[in-house]
């Protein structure tokens, strides 16, 4: 409504348009219930068509007539993509779904369906909840907890550090190279590449902590959306760690739909390499993304395929002895592999994303550094990262910083995280990554 007042009528129409599909669904039998699903599955994915993908498909078909000789008559729309979209329109589809599967019942209650499509901490970039999680909480009395409050902030807390002091930092970094994709080289660009992978799992995540955090502080309780993916050690493993409730969305509702594993060997490389384009797909109206959603799919394929000859490379080598060298070269070639699909997303175009892989290939040049001190914290705020999640993912003993049993420690570094977001963090309006989405 900032932007555009009136496009508050199109989460009222999705709003209203699943309330009462979703009371449709549990009381009607046989065919009827498949065709309100349908009804309203046509509704939300028609709203995503019109505001983000119709001038992407004009554009498409322009240029595919255009190689006929011919001029595309449909006119393009001068629209603004909402704030959101794709996220609480993919929360309303999963409550029919569940409805029509018959895992959940219908709300009843108009007021409380339309706070779960509009939870404010998590409307304009997830989690994507379910309403087995969410439905039921909003019915529930919730006190004051100081314990539970604390836990809440200190992980807003975290969140705001990720976004502020890390991604906003490196996006400084990310944008110069990247957006004068001319001027910079092989070297500059495989810095900024590294710098975008950690700029937009900050970003995100960082939203993510900020909105579980914030929902937390209320009572209420979101699923976790990231959990440490850059440790991951395979891009199957990768998938189940970042962006946690798209993943399993597109697995429950898509990938197990198509028939998931249990078809022909064709058909679940071909259920894989889909589930990943529509989900490249989801993410912007961009051929960028697209080939980004095919890349992972293609990764994993591929995964699956050599998984043999790699176990065989394993035994002859002798690496399989070596759990922890194994253990990070695993980790190593993942994160180059996203990283090398990190290119397509962070890329302005496809030409652009093939002429900085070109330039990577050759190496050259020498590593742009326009300001020092910019550098100098981007590394820290990096280091610091990888210092708070190598921690949680291997140590498992009871020292820690925001949880410390000494109320000084406990406190103290509460105020250095302040500081250092004072101090150090980006104050410029730059808005979440994924908002756009």
């Amino acid at each position: 409504m900032a932007f555009v007042p009136i496009y508050i009528l199109i989460l009222g129409f999705t709003i209203v348009i699943d309330y009462f599909a979703g009371k449709y669904i549990e009381n009607a039998e046989g065919k009827k219930r498949k065709l309100f699903l349908i009804f309203s599955l046509v509704a939300n994915i028609g709203v995503l068509a019109i505001f983000k993908y119709y001038n992407f498909l004009n554009h498409n078909f322009s240029f595919l007539m255009y190689g006929f000789g011919l001029t595309n008559p449909i006119p393009y729309l001068s629209i603004l993509l909402p704030i959101g979209l794709s996220f609480h329109t993919f929360q309303a589809m999963s409550y029919t779904i569940e409805v029509y599967r018959g895992r959940q019942k219908a709300e009843r209650h108009f007021g409380i369906y339309s706070l779960y499509v509009m939870f404010y901490p998590q409307l304009v970039a997830g989690p994507i909840e379910r309403p087995q999680n969410l439905l039921h909480q909003f019915r529930e009395k919730y006190d004051f907890e100081y314990d539970r409050v604390v836990e809440g902030l200190k992980l807003m807390l975290w969140g705001l550090f990720k976004k502020l002091v890390i991604a906003d930092r490196l996006a400084i970094y990310v944008n110069t190279v990247y957006n004068n994709s001319e001027q910079h080289n092989g070297k500059a660009f495989i810095l900024a590449t590294i710098f975008f992978a950690f700029q937009i799992y900050c970003d995100f995540s960082g939203y993510s902590d900020i909105a579980i955090g914030a929902a937390k502080v209320m009572g209420f309780k979101l699923m976790t959306n990231f959990n440490r993916p850059y440790l991951a050690r395979n891009i199957s493993e990768f998938w189940k760690r970042w962006h946690i409730s798209l993943s399993t969305w597109f697995k429950d509702y898509l990938y197990i739909s198509l028939g998931g594993n249990r078809v022909s060997i064709p058909r679940w490389y071909f259920n894989l390499l889909l589930v990943f384009i529509i989900s490249g797909l989801w993410h912007g109206a961009n051929w960028t993304y697209i080939i980004w959603g095919a890349l992972n799919g293609f990764y994993l394929i591929f995964a699956i395929i050599s998984q043999g000859f790699r176990n065989k490379i394993n035994r002859l080598t002798g690496i399989e002895k070596l759990p922890h060298l194994n253990y990070l070269l695993q980790v190593l070639v993942t994160f180059m592999l996203s990283c090398f699909a990190w290119i397509f997303f962070r890329a302005n175009n496809v030409t652009d994303a093939l002429s900085i892989i070109k330039k990577i290939s050759t190496f050259g040049g020498s590593i742009f550094v326009e300001n020092p001190s910019m550098m100098i914290y981007s590394f820290f705020g990096i280091f610091l990262l990888l210092f708070v999640e190598l921690k949680k993912e291997f140590y498992t003993g009871d020292f820690s910083f925001f949880s410390n049993s000494s109320w000084l420690v406990r406190n103290l570094s509460y105020a250095m995280l302040i500081i250092l977001i004072l101090l150090v963090g980006v104050f410029d309006g730059g808005q979440f990554i994924y908002f756009q989405f």
